[in-house]
């Protein structure tokens, strides 16, 4: 145990912040703290960084902290340099432990140095500048990298993507991944918690809870507790009432009375269950489907250039019902002011050039909800309740308010003035508006921006059901994640597209990279768009396509980045059935199998007319082994598992026929 806090108390201002917590650090893995703001994440950092102390405490045995050995303890801090005339590299090489300047941990240490500083995006020449010469969001980064070059025992981070742009949060996640020490984070980016968590304790109500594993294990691994315990507590309360109600009966009764005072004393001594203190998130069950469905195709472009006063770029795009597609990019790409072109909200850049047909179009009976920032803008007296029943009259009062929980507006909440909420709460009750207007297809910019997690979890949550098409853009790596379906990525060279899951474009990337190789389910956007359309495309036309030149090569390519996912639960299927037939095999080869009970069992339960020993319990009855009554316990175990497998690999493969369909525009042959 590398640390380790027990039964430890804090008090700040005369109120209690950590309660009796326990907290431990081993070796080197990287911990999250998640709570809400204000729960006490930062004065645990602050406590393990030794800024803070416990509080005292007679009934706790030992010191209440305790190290396997001395520490070093580094945390980062929001604050300013205060010698703003000294160069980044002089603050920086006056971290170096070692002072000789030609010894070789000094030439190691300024290589790392040259690899962190140019991984947070710097420019080599910008060691030479004055610490004051860069602005504060620039001066954190810089404080950052002289604490990840300090490498303490245990690296104690408070928000540290604040400021980063993607690629370099992405760099970071890579060397925290890598660090040999201890790490202990709070962080919004949930992504970025995926990435580099191995390990979750969430703080709330004064109390710590360990959850093994990354942020999403986290989730869902808080929703299985959460039911387990209103189970439990469901069941503790039927067995309250039913031993109240034998109570009650028989405690008036002289030969009961003995009775009934034992099952009193039952009562007193059932080991109590918490009743569950229900998650803030709301998942959404059902489905969400558009009122109409629209036509197959819901946009599309050819060499549409938009902008303002310039063009800022040029796309050729189809965009197919049902597609949610997020799109990716640099500040200034052009990604606003594509969302606004589409929904009509701006006209086609126009040039005077009419030599090239350009085209932007809607498909037939598509209804669009469009969301930005300034949607989120709303100024009303009434309540929110109010304001949504006046959106759509013909719902209850009781139909508004059920809607209304589920985005979370509860009771007094849905009480609230509108102009009183926070823009995170009004960007969330227009999404909650587009939502139950049921367009068929939604245009969003930045649909989560000032949100909570619990907000977040729950907009994701609903625009997973939701069943039309969405066209997004988003900061958020995990809503992109866990959203989009298909990245659209906006670069130097022109719009790119890739058919697959964010996570998946992130994971080819990296390797890509690695190698030194383009992305290979990468294709820029025209060309998708064309291969999209293939069949209503002439073979005189087909020359346009510069990285697929025909429709076999493109059916092969996303073929098989579909069975890259096929492949293994295939093989996994293979080994579960392997195992389950082993199992089924030894135990008909036993003398279970042939026991005469077995079959005289067998021949009752099927009605058939045989002897009892005459024959096995399978070919007594004419029963498959799916009806084999009494299976041991082993065999039914590996057969559940079997099963599971099976379905993972028959959903798959429903996935590869899709695709095939999709492609090559007709069923699977011999299908």
């Amino acid at each position: 145990m590398l640390y380790q806090i027990t039964d430890g108390t804090v008090s700040a201002g005369g109120h209690v912040i950590l309660s009796h917590v326990d907290f431990e650090i081993k070796g080197n893995e990287k911990i999250a703290l998640v709570g809400r703001n204000g729960a006490g994440k930062t004065t645990l950092l602050r406590l393990i960084a030794g800024e803070l102390s416990l509080d005292r405490d007679d009934k706790r045995q030992g010191l209440g902290v305790t190290c396997s050995r001395q520490l070093t303890v580094g945390m980062l801090r929001q604050q300013a340099f205060s010698d703003r005339e000294q160069t980044v590299e002089e603050i920086l090489l006056a971290a170096c432990p070692f002072r000789d300047t030609f010894a070789r941990e000094r030439f190691e240490y300024e290589q790392e140095y040259d690899r962190i500083f140019t991984g947070f995006g710097f420019a080599r020449a910008d060691k030479h500048k004055k610490i004051g010469d860069f602005s504060g969001g620039e001066q954190t980064k810089i404080a950052l990298i002289r604490l990840l070059l300090e490498k303490p025992d245990i690296l104690l981070l408070d928000e540290p993507t604040n400021h980063l742009d993607i690629a370099t949060i992405q760099w970071l996640e890579q060397y925290l991944k890598r660090y040999e020490h201890a790490v202990v984070l709070v962080s919004h980016d949930r992504f970025f918690l995926d990435q580099v968590a191995e390990a979750v304790v969430e703080v709330s109500d004064g109390k710590l809870t360990r959850y093994a594993g990354n942020y999403s294990e986290y989730r869902a691994e808080k929703r299985k507790r959460i039911e387990r315990q209103r189970k439990a507590w469901e069941r503790q309360k039927e067995e309250e009432d039913r031993l109240n109600g034998v109570i009650e009966r028989f405690r008036h009764k002289p030969t009961k009375a003995s009775f009934a005072r034992a099952k009193k004393k039952q009562l007193e001594r059932m080991e109590r269950v918490e009743k569950s203190v229900e998650d803030d998130v709301h998942l959404f069950t059902g489905d969400i489907e558009p009122l109409i469905p629209g036509s197959k195709w819901v946009f599309e472009a050819a060499h549409l250039k938009i902008g303002y006063d310039r063009a800022l770029l040029e796309i050729t795009l189809r965009i197919r019902r049902g597609q949610k597609i997020g799109i990716l990019g640099a500040n200034g790409a052009g990604k606003s002011t594509f969302l606004k072109t589409v929904a009509g909200l701006l006209q086609p850049f126009q040039e005077k050039d009419k030599s090239v047909e350009r085209r932007c179009v809607l498909g037939n009976n598509i209804t669009i909800g469009y969301f930005d920032q300034h949607s989120a803008e709303i100024q009303s007296e009434k309540s929110v309740a109010e304001h949504f029943h006046d959106l759509f009259p013909s719902m209850t009062e009781k139909e508004v308010r059920n809607i209304l929980g589920m985005y979370l507006f509860p009771g007094k909440l849905a009480s609230r003035r509108v102009s009183d909420l926070s823009g995170g709460e009004k960007a969330r009750l227009v999404l909650a508006e587009l939502l139950q207007s049921r367009p068929n297809f939604l245009v969003l910019d930045e649909p989560t921006n000032h949100m909570d997690v619990q907000a977040k979890e729950t907009l994701e949550s609903a625009f997973q059901a939701y069943k039309g098409t969405i066209l997004f853009v988003s900061h958020d790596r995990y809503f992109i994640r866990q959203v989009a379906r298909s990245v659209l990525i906006f670069e130097e060279n022109g719009p790119m597209y890739y058919p697959f899951g964010y996570e998946h474009y992130l994971e080819k990337k990296q390797k890509a990279e690695e190698y030194g190789e383009e992305l290979s389910a990468q294709v820029k956007a025209e060309d998708a768009a064309l291969l999209e359309g293939m069949r209503a495309v002439p073979k005189a036309e087909r020359h346009r396509l510069r990285e697929f030149s025909t429709e076999e090569a493109y059916a092969d390519w996303k073929l098989r980045l579909v069975y890259e996912k096929l492949e293994p639960e295939e093989l996994e299927y293979g080994r579960l059935e392997a195992e389950y037939q082993g199992l089924l095999d030894d135990w008909k080869m036993s003398e279970a199998y042939w026991m005469p009970d077995g079959a005289a069992r067998t021949s009752a339960d099927t009605g058939a007319d045989v002897e009892p020993a005459e024959m096995p319990v399978v070919e007594a009855a004419g029963l498959t082994e799916d009806m084999i009554p009494g299976l041991p316990e082993n065999v039914a175990a590996a057969k559940a598992q079997r099963d599971e497998a099976w379905k993972r690999w028959h959903e798959q493969c429903m996935a590869w026929f899709e695709v095939y369909e999709e492609v090559h525009g007709e069923p699977v042959p011999n299908a």
